[in-house]
């Protein structure tokens, strides 16, 4: 059934991720490879704390564990792309005005184990276990 007039279909914050997106496909991924870390880097920079630290710290996590993978924004979020497809991606607490953060991974990350298995984690915080068991799952999608 159609939304009725005046009704809004997007919220305010999904809104200003599909604008997000749309900025962002007019952006040429891959071109320069320092560029778009430099790009990713600068938005991480604009996030609030916590996020910002934790983003940051996650950034240095992925592109440690699995330096092939090349970062890029996608819907206004950090990702991680192999042969352009998103394999993970950081969600920030404040885009969604959400409690948590979240480190999500695609289906192109295969990390299927049975029947059922997470794609995304909650972040509030990271110990030095929660970093290793980051790492592995990174090292785990680019296989």
């Amino acid at each position: 059934m159609p939304a009725k007039k005046g009704t809004k279909v997007l919220a305010e914050a999904e809104r200003a991720a599909m604008k997000e997106l749309v900025h962002e496909r007019k952006i040429v991924w891959g071109k320069n490879p320092t560029d778009d870390a430099r790009v990713v880097l600068a938005k991480i920079d604009s996030f609030p704390e916590p996020d910002r630290s934790m983003a940051r710290r996650l950034h240095a996590l992925i592109t440690t564990a699995a330096p092939g993978l090349s970062p890029r924004l996608w819907y206004g979020m950090p990702a991680y792309t192999k042969e352009e497809d998103v394999l993970c991606f950081f969600q920030p607490a404040s885009k969604f005005k959400a409690r948590y953060g979240t480190l999500g991974f695609n289906d192109a990350a295969q990390l299927d184990t049975g029947n059922v298995w997470p794609t995304s984690f909650a972040v509030k915080a990271l110990t030095a276990s929660d970093e290793a068991a980051i790492s592995a799952l990174v090292r785990k999608a680019v296989r």
